[in-house]
């Protein structure tokens, strides 16, 4: 991985297929770091964390991507976002009893939830069968886009990286596969030699060489990643008004302030009793 905390496009020029390719350090050291989580669910996070930025990088919109999977396995719920492409957060909340060697998520299910910044909301929900984040995936894209699509993810506790190839859509690209109409079955048996050691090591010059050397590949400017999140005082207030006006100062009575911690990144807001007397002061100012 000689470019960490990057992504990157590369395309076939003879076939209509795309590729992305991503590698994560310090990135995927500053989720980490914030909470403290079995080295299989370090591994899991990871994963994640490479799956929503090939994703995000794919779909191509401003706005936040994020992938959150529920399953009845020892991870109770696991979240990776990213936003506009380049800033990333993740979290793992999982069970007291939790052994390396059961399962971590199980059956359960996975949702692309998709909030650009401009246009609707969407969400595509896909069934968790413990088969591996990337074949969920995949599954995904066929059922829900019908695109076909193909990924790679690997992390070791230290980086993260993950690759994927997809077919592009249009009359263009199908008659494209029609000239060479096995490009996508050998270029995917050509990437499926390429070991977790490979992704988390190798450039991704050399990667798409040691992979691809017999197809033309072009790839194009590399983009940076960082760990950001997206937490404010703002969006803490917001949740406070959630509450109601009686609520709030109940909680103001108990424990003499409202504080809204951050799972991501343990920030905390605090709101005092007059915060709140603002807070709802203003709400009621903008109502009238």
């Amino acid at each position: 991985m000689s470019n960490p905390d990057t992504r990157q496009r590369f395309m076939f020029d003879d076939l209509a297929i795309r590729g992305e390719l991503v590698g994560l350090v310090k990135t995927y050291q500053d989720v980490l770091t914030q909470h403290t989580y079995p080295a299989p669910l370090q591994r899991l996070l990871g994963e994640f964390m490479a799956a929503v930025t090939l994703l995000s990088n794919t779909l191509k919109f401003d706005g936040i991507l994020s992938l959150q999977a529920r399953g009845n396995g020892q991870a109770r719920l696991v979240m990776a976002e990213c936003q506009n492409q380049s800033q990333l957060r993740a979290i793992a909340q999982y069970n007291d009893d939790f052994i390396d060697s059961g399962a971590i998520l199980g059956e359960g299910t996975l949702a692309i939830t998709i909030d650009p910044k401009d246009g609707k909301r969407y969400q595509g929900i896909v069934e968790l069968r413990d088969h591996g984040l990337a074949d969920a995936l995949e599954a995904y894209f066929q059922q829900s886009e019908q695109i076909r699509t193909r990924i790679w993810l690997a992390a070791d506790g230290h980086r993260a990286a993950g690759m994927l190839l997809q077919a592009l859509p249009g009359s263009a690209s199908e008659s494209s596969l029609i000239r060479d109409a096995d490009g996508w079955d050998r270029v995917t048996m050509l990437a499926n030699t390429v070991t977790d050691e490979e992704l988390l090591q190798v450039s991704n010059t050399d990667l798409l060489y040691r992979l691809f050397n017999e197809e033309r590949v072009q790839t194009y400017p590399a983009g940076e990643l960082h760990f950001a999140c997206t937490c404010s005082q703002e969006r803490s207030a917001n949740a406070v008004a959630s509450l109601g006006y009686d609520s709030a100062l109940e909680l103001i009575e108990q424990q003499g302030v409202i504080q809204v911690d951050c799972q991501f990144c343990r920030a905390h807001y605090r709101f005092t009793r007059a915060d709140v007397e603002q807070l709802f002061a203003d709400q009621k100012s903008a109502l009238n």
